[in-house]
């Protein structure tokens, strides 16, 4: 027994560590191919954080958000403001004390995003706690939509967000002497800014992993999934669950604002159409594609749907070609997404990685369905 469980954690540490190697090398093999291979990976690993936060909402509590954005907005425009001229070009007086401009870095700007993204969150979720399904996702979508157009909306009286034209001449993220804006020379290798940003996101990729792995194993992961499978069951167990419903919205809305403020420092440029309501969608189709409440399935969504629109460019283009110019690139790319999307989800319902032990269970609750039914009848 003992050499069959040694045997199987050294077959796990080696795949760990094949991972780790890939993941590692990743980068540097896809930028001898072009740089824009590489930012398609730097903008999965952007999703994969959203979608690891959204998880918490609906994966483990089983709350459906579909206004999970507008905390993104949040933390992007945050740093936007805190990290470019536009606030000391707008507001004089503001100039005479920063006559340099506001640059505050961004790991100041982190903590303050991450709080104030968590406390809009729990904002968002106590008008909703007596919601569940279809209407607490009209609401959740509603107020998505909201801060969309007051971003849209908020560069007169008073231009704060400069409306529709967006922020520009966002600072790039600094780690001591490191800009990631600039590129980067090793030993006679050259490592460009994408590379290097993808290094700074996959770091904050893993440790939000062990972050969430953590929780699922808890007392609060478990009560999270006690209100997921059965409401009032758990309330009659004891479970406070307004109080971890809170929790849910304030703890999945940190990582919006967090992804939203590295966002922010790598485009360089934000504005209100990067926050619309098929981001949400997306986020959200992430979270069930892969697998919900099974962090390698949604990190498998994530990467896919991230990544796929991407990759159909060199598809959506023969097409177009093969139809004498009359269909849209784009347009078709979001068909052949849907097209998939569709497909998987009449083979594989429960997502394309499920927690193991999944299937039963559901098996089982039909079954034990059925025979209530047959029962009554």
């Amino acid at each position: 027994m003992r050499n069959l469980t040694s045997r199987l954690f050294s077959a796990l540490e080696w795949r760990t560590v094949a991972l780790a190697l890939l993941l590692l090398v990743l980068p540097l093999v896809l930028q001898s191919f072009g740089n824009a291979w590489v930012r398609i990976a730097d903008m999965a690993l952007l999703y994969v954080l959203l979608a690891l936060g959204l998880n918490l909402v609906v994966g483990y509590a089983g709350l459906l958000d579909l206004g999970y954005v507008a905390f993104f907005a949040l933390g992007a425009y945050l740093f936007g403001l805190l990290a470019s001229p536009h606030l000391t070009e707008t507001f004089t007086w503001l100039a005479v004390w920063f006559p340099q401009g506001l640059h505050i870095a961004w790991w100041a700007v982190l903590p303050l995003a991450a709080v104030l993204a968590g406390v809009l969150g729990v904002l968002l979720g106590a008008p909703t706690l007596r919601l569940r399904g279809d209407y607490l996702a009209i609401v959740t979508l509603g107020f998505g939509e909201i801060i969309r157009v007051f971003l849209n909306n908020l560069d007169h009286p008073v231009n704060l967000t400069n409306g529709p034209k967006g922020l520009g001449q966002i600072d790039s993220i600094q780690i001591f002497e490191l800009n990631l804006g600039k590129k980067f020379s090793l030993l006679g290798f050259e490592l460009a800014s994408v590379t290097l940003y993808y290094y700074l996101f996959l770091a904050l990729v893993v440790l939000s992993v062990v972050v969430c792995a953590r929780l699922a194993n808890s007392r609060v992961g478990r009560a999270w999934m006690a209100i997921r499978e059965d409401e009032i069951a758990a309330k009659a167990m004891g479970i406070n669950t307004r109080n971890l419903k809170l929790l849910a919205f304030g703890m999945g809305a940190t990582f919006g604002g967090v992804s939203g403020v590295l966002f922010a420092a790598f485009q360089g440029f934000i504005s209100p159409e990067s926050f619309s309501l098929m981001e949400s969608v997306m986020i959200v189709a992430m979270v069930v594609l892969g697998g919900m409440g099974h962090l390698p399935g949604v990190i498998l969504g994530a990467v896919l749907l991230a990544a796929l629109p991407e990759v159909l460019r060199y598809v959506a283009s023969p097409l177009q070609a093969m139809t004498g110019g009359r269909l849209d690139p784009a347009i078709l790319r979001q068909l052949l997404i849907a097209l998939a999307m569709i497909a998987i989800m009449l083979m594989r319902p429960q997502g394309l990685w499920p927690k193991p032990g999944l299937k039963k269970m559901l098996s089982k609750k039909e079954q034990s369905a059925v025979a209530t039914s047959g029962g009554q009848a």
